[in-house]
């Protein structure tokens, strides 16, 4: 991990077998005007967890990254991220695109990368609020596929973690009207050298 002083400062962080979590909140002012934006995106079924789930697809909208780079929110991302570099490696950007789930769909557990990629996974939660009831978790696993974190859903939290790790996002309880929408920003470790400018 790097000391860089202008690293974002996490507010919660862990190991999971090895592999880092981090959580970030209160960086994200204008929530609302994201959420505000997703509620009139254009989500298509077209995301899935892992290959044998292809039958179950979620709803997902791309977000093209040479837009993504110039929003304030991928300058907080950028920031967060920089504590997850180490010498000579750096990370960047190579796919961002919103979930959105509601009661009833079907989410599965998966990992982002193999497990020697050491890429990470920026996922903001969207929200204007969130009740603890209405559930919507991220919940992530150990090696023995116990659960060993959830991190819940939150106006602007921002959580990053190494791809490698199992999770899965739960979608909201029955009670929840609230799309729960997830931002994730998909990081690929490179050498310094090959780093975009």
């Amino acid at each position: 991990m790097t000391d860089n002083p202008a690293a974002l400062a996490a507010s919660r962080e862990l190991l999971i077998d090895g592999r880092p979590l981090r959580v970030f909140d209160g960086h994200l002012p204008n929530v609302s005007d994201y959420v505000a934006g997703l509620s009139r995106a254009a989500f298509t079924r077209t995301e899935m967890a892992r290959p044998e789930t292809a039958a179950y697809l979620h709803w997902a909208t791309e977000v093209k990254l040479d837009g993504l780079v110039r929003q304030p929110i991928f300058e907080v991302t950028r920031r967060a991220v920089l504590a997850f570099e180490s010498p000579g490696y750096t990370y960047r950007p190579y796919r961002a695109y919103t979930n959105v789930a509601s009661y009833g769909d079907m989410l599965f557990s998966h990992t982002d990368c193999l497990p020697d990629q050491h890429d990470l996974t920026a996922l903001w939660y969207l929200c204007e609020k969130w009740d603890l009831e209405w559930g919507g978790e991220t919940v992530f696993f150990d090696s023995h596929d116990d659960i060993a974190h959830a991190v819940q859903p939150r106006p602007g939290r921002l959580v990053i973690f190494d791809g490698a790790i199992k999770h899965v996002g739960r979608p909201p309880n029955r009670i929840c009207y609230a799309p729960r929408y997830t931002f994730a920003i998909k990081f690929e470790r490179v050498p310094a050298a090959h780093a975009a400018p």
